[in-house]
């Protein structure tokens, strides 16, 4: 049924993939409302038989993931180290919690008389350098609807990160080949033992307000980001600092700012050009009356002070945010776009309509039934990503009261199985994303000179079992969720004695929906009760982050090459551990 609605959509050049009209695998025999009758089943399957040998429970022992990060992050024998990492995506991925659906490429639509516009290979796009043939000396660009934060410390989003990269500078940043160079820094020197950097500052850096930038900033910033008080999801980052969550930083001149490690670091250039490493100034942060309490109040309205190529000069809350030239930004000489003009949107649709209206000269976002007519247009982009695009679950959520944590594995390997990835990067993704069967992307570098995961078919499960032996893959999700207490009746479906009824958040974008729509269908031929609940961006972001969920869609797009960024986001208090591990 699939693959001939497919058919017809693709001779009427229309892919309307948010209706997913149906699937195409054999459907069970019609249920009769109430399960069918029970099937006696003499011989249930022991769970702790069936999760894998590298299975600890991810609530009461998380504990032992939390060392082994540690352990990973004080390695000095590289090779080992890279050992350390699969035993640790091999704990992640025995808990059934994260489920990879494909590796992220990034798509966009870009006028043809734009150029200059360069994205990072962690989806940061640059536009200080973009220059415009079309006599305009403002950018019209859409990223996402409203920001979750702009204090650079705070953010954790994609979006967040490319305006804090536009408004912001680190010590270091990108070109546009995607390699760390020097930003505000001119360079380092590293201690024999590689544990000690000396960065020499530019001279004369300024804020946007004309005043002077120092190293005493970059000591308050990294010092105000790792600590606990500011609570920023991304603080585990500085815990390779000496001393951390007080990391030993400091400034003996306006110029030089030193720091010093716990173990060496492969990617500290990629750190140091990362949006929480970013300056930001003192007066600017606790001259808001509520700084204590709300750190990232003081720069919630347009008019703050930042050290970028652009500032921040107008902010028409949930519609519109205006960013103008810095005069002060140390490169200013070379920015040629006076002015950006946001539209802060989460409607794919509006969004392309307002594309192909002329009101905007970048777009970042797509309808999925737009995708297939846009593929031989030079204005549509597809570039590569390192990132995995997931679906997740909260270990605490209640469907799982009840079950010992190897039924609660076994049943979220049911989920796991049965979602069928073929059919969502052929026809919702349909930009060449690779199907996915394990959390760390596919060509991230192992940090010893090699790649972690060079190829697509070797992973934690058989990524393409549903397509391939359907029957079979129905049989092994029962068998798994019998082992988790469940019955099934002779319709081959959940009986009401069992039910599973569950909620999947996601945010409405018509890529998300069509996604959890598809494996809504995937999961009812075994009676699941799958219902899809939409939120905006900043309470989904919030909701997920609080655990406020049953089971939800995530992405995970790397802050720099190592696989360690993938990993270390799992401990128990870092802010992004949205399953909850430990807790």
């Amino acid at each position: 049924m699939k693959k001939l609605i497919a058919l017809v959509l693709a001779l009427l050049l229309v892919f309307s993939l948010a209706a997913c009209g149906g699937k195409d695998t054999p459907a069970p025999a019609p249920s009769d409302g109430g399960g069918g009758e029970e099937i006696p089943d003499e011989d249930i399957p022991d769970a702790a038989q069936l999760v894998s040998d590298a299975f600890i429970d991810p609530i009461g022992a998380w504990s032992q993931y939390d060392e082994l990060i540690a352990q990973i992050k004080a390695e000095t024998d590289f090779a080992h180290r890279t050992e350390l990492m699969h035993q640790a995506e091999d704990i992640l991925m025995a808990t059934n919690c994260v489920i990879p659906i494909y590796y992220y490429n990034d798509i966009y639509l870009q006028k043809d008389y734009v150029s200059g516009i360069y994205s990072n290979p962690y989806a940061t796009k640059f536009f200080m350098y973009t220059k415009l043939d079309n006599g305009s000396d403002t950018l019209r660009l859409n990223l996402s609807s409203e920001p979750d934060y702009l204090d650079p410390a705070l953010n954790s989003s994609v979006d967040g990160a490319c305006l804090a990269a536009n408004s912001f500078s680190g010590l270091y940043t990108y070109d546009a080949s995607g390699v760390p160079v020097p930003a505000c820094a001119t360079g380092y020197e590293v201690s024999d033992d590689g544990l000690t950097y000396t960065v020499k500052l530019r001279e004369g850096l300024k804020w946007s307000d004309g005043s002077d930038l120092t190293a005493e900033d970059f000591v308050y910033s990294w010092k105000r980001a790792a600590s606990d008080e500011t609570g920023a999801d991304y603080a585990y980052m500085f815990d390779n600092i000496k001393g951390f969550p007080d990391i030993d930083v400091s400034a003996p001149d306006a110029t030089t700012f030193v720091f010093t490690l716990n173990a060496p670091c492969a990617y500290m250039e990629d750190l140091m050009a990362f949006p929480t490493f970013f300056p930001v100034k003192k007066e600017a942060v606790e001259g808001y009356a509520d700084w204590q309490t709300s750190p990232g109040g003081w720069c919630q309205e347009a008019g703050f002070v930042s050290n970028g190529a652009y500032v921040c000069t107008g902010w028409n809350h949930e519609q519109s945010m205006t960013y103008e030239k810095n005069p002060y930004w140390y490169d200013a000489d070379k920015v040629t776009v006076e002015k950006l003009e946001y539209m802060l949107s989460s409607d794919d649709t509006a969004i392309y309509a307002a594309y192909n209206a002329g009101d905007l000269d970048f777009a970042d976002a797509v309808p999925t039934d737009e995708v297939a007519s846009l593929l031989n247009n030079p204005e549509f982009h597809i570039v590569d990503e390192l990132g995995t695009y997931y679906v997740a679950f909260n270990a605490k959520s209640k469907i799982f009261e009840g079950k010992t944590p190897e039924q609660a594995a076994c049943m979220r390997e049911a989920f796991m199985i049965m979602i069928d990835r073929d059919y969502i990067v052929e026809n919702i993704g349909q930009t060449g994303q690779v199907i996915a069967n394990s959390f760390i992307p596919l060509g991230m570098a192992d940090g010893n000179g090699g790649i972690f995961k060079s190829d697509a078919s070797v992973g934690y499960f058989e990524s393409k079992g549903v397509n391939d032996d359907y029957e079979g893959t129905l049989e092994k999700a029962r068998t798994l969720l019998k082992a988790a207490g469940y019955t099934f009746g002779e319709d081959g479906k959940l009986t009401a004695e069992t039910p599973i009824q569950l909620e999947y958040l996601t945010n409405p974008t018509s890529g998300h929906i069509a996604i959890a729509e598809s494996i809504q269908q995937d999961l009812a031929a075994l009676g699941i009760e799958l219902t899809i609940q939409q939120q905006e961006w900043n309470v989904f972001l919030e909701e997920r982050k609080a655990g406020n969920f049953d089971f939800a869609r995530e992405g995970w797009i790397a802050d720099f090459n190592d696989p360690i960024n993938m990993l270390e986001m799992w401990t128990t208090v870092s802010g992004n551990n949205d399953c909850q591990f430990g807790r």
